[in-house]
């Protein structure tokens, strides 16, 4: 069966379809990894996406439902150049994995002549068809996202650390991804997820230690929170990661704005500023903080991107906080920047013996 993608600016492409047979719309990107399909599949950030993987061969290990970011596929789909439908420990494929969640892919495609599109003429919307498109594509791009949107998974459970005394987090859950919950949990630092629509008094009366505000999907500016983060800050040791990161810069009078296509990968060179030190990250976001907003803040930059520049940490002059635009837990890539987590748990023990 082909399967047809079409670009709002006219550019389509044709391959052959796997996974579900359904039609989809929403933001197409591109994600340069070598691994780590099915964490970027299943991760919320890319919530409406359609994800076009660089690397020409994708599936080569099948699935292994533990790497799960999330309870299901929120990617709106595959692109792919060669799929490699191979099997998993447990016998499932990359094509497996698509249909159980009812998510199409399109294999066939030259991902990296639609990569060069992309930076060229920046991020844009898609459509993914069986069939030719006929009609305009505004037409069908709206009607077919109102059908195929998916919402944000938002969670409310607690994840208990083995650790003697655990420090408790209360994590503003926007999307977040299962591997920062694990993360803390190894840590020794037990988490209770709650969506970010929570009040502030149900958020008091789960006794946090910090709080930590999670990754997700979209503008950082649609999120009507403001006001919460900014009294949250000044009760507890507060920590961002990603949008959290860009939501944490908004609530103290920074700006963010849109990237022309984004940081999608897991080979992001990071230097701390003041010192020597890079590491390499994992990083899927498509805003950054805007450096000329800072002026007036009392904010500072930590760490920025190697290649770009692009502000990859902040902390606040004189409240405790920090944040990362990148992803500390990898899943997929490299361990570098796991130290995030111990980094926020002295942060709460710090607070603790202040008020000791």
């Amino acid at each position: 069966m082909k399967k047809y993608l079409y670009l709002q600016d006219g550019t389509h492409f044709e391959g052959t379809a796997f996974g579900a047979t359904n039609e989809i719309a929403g933001e197409v990107v591109f994600n340069t990894s070598m691994v780590g399909y099915q964490e970027a599949l299943s991760d919320p950030s890319y919530a409406n996406q359609l994800l076009t993987f660089t690397y020409p061969l994708i599936g080569t290990y099948g699935v292994d439902m533990t790497r799960n970011q999330s309870t299901g596929v929120l990617a709106q789909c595959a692109i792919v150049h060669t799929l490699e439908n191979e099997p998993g420990p447990d016998g499932e494929t990359l094509n497996d994995y698509l249909l159980k969640y009812h998510v199409p892919g399109i294999q066939g495609v030259d991902t990296r002549q639609l990569t060069k599109h992309i930076r060229q003429s920046h991020t844009m919307q898609a459509v993914l068809l069986n069939q030719p498109l006929v009609d305009d594509f505004d037409t069908v791009y709206t009607k077919l996202f109102a059908q195929c949107q998916k919402p944000p998974q938002l969670g409310h459970a607690t994840y208990h650390s083995k650790a003697t005394h655990p420090k408790h987090v209360v994590m503003i859950d926007f999307g977040t991804k299962q591997g920062i919950i694990d993360s803390l949990v190894d840590n020794g630092i037990s988490v209770t997820v709650v969506p970010y629509t929570t009040d502030l008094a149900m958020i008091q009366n789960l006794y946090p230690d910090g709080i930590l505000l999670s990754n997700g999907p979209g503008d950082p500016a649609d999120y009507d929170v403001l006001p919460l983060i900014q009294k949250l800050e000044h009760l507890y040791p507060i920590a961002g990661i990603c949008l959290g990161h860009q939501i944490l810069a908004l609530a103290n009078g920074a700006k963010t704005v849109a990237m022309a296509y984004g940081h999608r990968g897991i080979n992001h060179p990071v230097h701390a500023i003041g010192s020597d030190h890079a590491i390499i990250t994992s990083q899927n976001h498509g805003y950054m903080v805007d450096p000329d907003s800072l002026a007036g803040t009392d904010l500072v930059v930590t760490a920025i991107e190697g290649d770009d520049g692009t502000i990859e940490g902040l902390a606040h002059q004189w409240l405790p906080m920090f944040t990362v635009q990148y992803h500390p837990e990898a899943n997929p890539g490299p361990k570098d920047a796991s130290g995030f987590f111990n980094q926020f748990k002295q942060l709460m023990e710090k607070k603790v013996a202040a008020h000791a």
